[in-house]
């Protein structure tokens, strides 16, 4: 499903650059439950951000479902984006005066999704991460934990095959951690690929695949078989 290559970020020219990435090789087959930890200024968001195509590397290359992404414009990035991939952040990027039903459909109306299938597939997803109570609530009437699921949620509604999850659990309390973990593992037990950064070990162990990195460079590929 995802295929890096020799991949390479360099930010800055001359004197003044840092390379977060160097020559990175790593294939995520479909179905995988990665996280991929390590210190911060370790290359882990940066790579985050090239396989979410949100950015793109200095050198090497992307695969994704068999198309390299280094030949597709702006907006076939956006566009992959919106169909293929699912984002949850750590600070979750909610809109404050929209409720929870408002902001998961968001995506979907940049998708072009008639209204009326908009709020049925936006209820559908909030239901299924434990919010059907919640759909008409503000972000500011929501806990850590719930609107993280707004977040989940919201990255669930276009039915993408991949979901990348930067510091899902940073800003939670262990509670709502293990909650946010639990509805991880049901996703990908119901067969969806996803990809956690942190830099939380408690988190990692819960992965089936944990790739460690350092100064730009993966320096563990571990499988652990449950």
């Amino acid at each position: 499903m995802l295929v890096v290559k020799n991949l390479t970020k360099v930010y800055g020219t001359g004197d003044i650059s840092v390379r977060a990435l160097s020559g990175i090789d790593l294939t995520i087959n479909e179905g995988e439950y990665v996280s991929i930890i390590g210190p911060s200024g370790s290359g882990k968001s940066t790579l985050m951000n090239i396989l979410g195509c949100l950015d793109q590397a200095t050198e090497g290359e992307y695969i994704l479902d068999n198309h390299s992404t280094q030949t597709l414009s702006s907006r076939e990035l956006a566009v992959v984006r919106n169909k293929k991939i699912g984002f949850v952040f750590q600070s979750y990027h909610l809109l404050p005066k929209l409720t929870a039903l408002r902001n998961v459909e968001l995506s979907m109306i940049y998708a072009g999704v008639p209204r009326e299938e908009r709020k049925r597939r936006a209820i559908e997803a909030l239901t299924k991460v434990g919010l059907a109570d919640r759909v008409g609530h503000r972000p500011t009437e929501l806990s850590g934990g719930q609107k993280q699921r707004v977040a989940i949620a919201r990255a669930l509604v276009n039915n993408p095959s991949i979901i990348l999850a930067d510091e899902p659990t940073g800003n939670l309390d262990t509670e709502s951690t293990h909650e946010i973990l639990k509805l991880f593992n049901q996703l990908n037990a119901e067969g969806k690929t996803i990809i956690i950064v942190t830099h939380e070990h408690d988190v990692a162990e819960v992965t089936n695949r944990r790739l460690t990195f350092r100064d730009g460079l993966m320096v563990s590929d571990q499988v652990v078989i449950k």
